[in-house]
């Protein structure tokens, strides 16, 4: 198949410190809320204070759990993650939660949003230590949770606050050991990551809106540079580094749910005043606006509210294509597009349309979008993107495609239009993005946007997907990097469906 042509999501985390509640089904049902941050795999690890069980298998959260196995997770600690790879390939050693058996005994699960900068580092560190339990997987998530298992001499706890100053890059972290769950997140705090209360414990997730469908109170966000940890003595804080806030812009433009709250301010109402501000810096003459749905549903609402064109539903999208593990065949793989968007002739028919989407990446999508709406009728087709040109890849977790991939990053913005074969194109600038968010600038990452990381990259043959792979077999043909089986009884722990 052909790449897909949109950013994709990183992966949710989801953690629950709750005696007395199923937890394993508290922890189905954030992952059910989070689903759209991770669709590759899915898994549970629960603890009873005695051990640790992780379930996990490829596919979506539905398709990996049902109610016999959620109701033999028996805990009162769990944490969940469902999986899009940032680093790593799609498979069932590299599903999460990532488990590990230290050698006093005590297991690790750690479920991991985001993604590391300095993996290939970390991954030699571990292998000139001799620490075990790479055991063929290849992510960044893994080599974490051998190093923190690695200390026999510390407590998880002591560990953790050893490591974490020792990353580089996007992590927020849910991980738990028999008897304490654990939330971390990055100095930078680039991926989101909230604190819920329930009425007899907490809750860790990606977004608030995991902890509205588990009956979770939002108490505050994990703090950038903060690690949590709650046992049976109650919730305590401690800071591994001094926060430089730098949330990801894009959670704001794509990534999390409309119903999320991200630092106070509500995903939804953020959407729809870019769309505002994107009909204010572009305006056109039209008669219909219509959005990409449904990632361009709320911009779109704000933009026809602004220009005073009419709203309409133009495109009807079929909400399971790329949530099925079968191929299609070369003569549907041709329809493209029609596989997830098909047109409302009626209403498309005689129309000057603005179509509103949330990015251009590739330019794949919107180049058969505009053909197909033309096909359908279209008199006029103008595009306008409710978030700047995509410009450079995102190595925090967004699996972008590389910069020679980006129709924005070759292209100026009537390059692009001619190459989509739109009548106009419009993005909303930077500035209006950012004064959407009502963030201050010097607290958001827009990398993909602007080019400046705020987190130091090293060189290009260290950093990628797939950069562990690269690095073991680079490693090994030094004889310095030996693939080694998990800890002992590591296995045993983790159950393969």
């Amino acid at each position: 198949m052909e790449p897909v042509d949109e950013p994709r999501e990183e992966c949710g985390v989801f953690g629950a410190w709750a005696p007395g509640e199923e937890v394993a089904k508290l922890a189905y049902y954030g992952l059910y809320a989070i689903q759209h941050r991770g669709q590759e795999a899915a898994g549970i690890a629960v603890s009873d204070g005695s051990s640790v069980v992780v379930y996990k298998d490829i596919g979506l959260v539905s398709q990996v759990f049902d109610e016999s196995t959620l109701s033999s997770l028996r805990g009162h600690i769990a944490v969940g993650h469902c999986r899009y790879s940032t680093t790593g390939g799609n498979s069932w050693e590299n599903a999460q939660p990532t488990f590990r058996t230290t050698t006093t005994g005590t297991s690790i699960a750690l479920g991991h949003n985001g993604n590391l900068v300095n993996t290939s580092e970390l991954a030699k560190r571990a292998a000139n230590e001799g620490i075990k339990g790479l055991s063929g997987a290849s992510t960044d998530s893994d080599v974490m949770t051998s190093l923190l298992a690695a200390r026999p001499d510390l407590s998880i706890e002591a560990a953790a606050m050893e490591l974490l100053p020792t990353l580089r890059g996007a992590f927020s972290l849910v991980f738990m050991d028999e008897h304490t769950l654990y939330a971390a997140r990055d100095a930078q705090g680039v991926r989101p990551l909230v604190l819920g209360r329930l009425e007899r414990g907490w809750v860790i997730a990606s977004e608030t809106a995991a902890l509205d469908i588990v009956g979770a109170s939002f108490v505050r966000e994990v703090e950038p540079g903060e690690l949590i940890a709650i046992d049976a003595d109650g919730l305590r804080s401690q800071r591994w580094a001094v926060p430089e806030p730098k949330g990801c812009v894009f959670e704001y433009v794509y990534l999390a749910r409309p119903d999320t709250t991200i630092s106070g301010r509500g995903v939804h109402a953020t959407r729809v005043e870019i769309g505002r501000r994107l009909a204010r810096e572009h305006p056109v003459e039209a008669d219909l606006v219509i959005p990409t749905p449904e990632s361009g549903t709320p911009a779109a609402i704000g933009y026809a509210e602004e220009s005073g064109i009419p709203y309409g539903q133009g495109l009807v999208k079929n909400a399971y294509v790329g949530r099925t593990f079968i191929q299609p065949s070369q003569t549907i793989r041709q329809l493209g597009i029609r596989l997830k968007l098909n047109p409302l002739r009626d209403v498309i028919r005689g129309k000057r349309l603005v179509v509103v989407d949330d990015s251009i990446v590739r330019g794949n999508t919107q180049r058969a979008l505009v053909r197909m709406l033309r096909e359908s009728g279209a008199l006029e087709v103008h595009v306008r993107i409710s978030s700047p040109p995509v410009k450079w890849p995102c190595f925090y977790g967004i699996d972008f495609a590389s910069r020679a991939e980006l129709v924005a990053g070759g292209l100026d913005v009537d390059g692009v239009r001619a190459s989509i074969g739109a009548d106009s194109l419009g993005y909303v600038s930077l500035d209006q993005l950012i004064a959407a968010t009502e963030q201050p600038k010097s607290r958001l990452c827009a990398a993909c946007f602007d080019g400046n990381y705020p987190i130091e990259l090293p060189s290009a043959d260290l950093i990628g997907k797939h950069v562990l792979e690269g690095v073991s077999r680079k490693v090994d043909a030094e004889g310095a990097l030996e693939r080694l089986d998990q800890a002992a009884g590591a296995e045993d722990a983790v159950r393969r469906p």
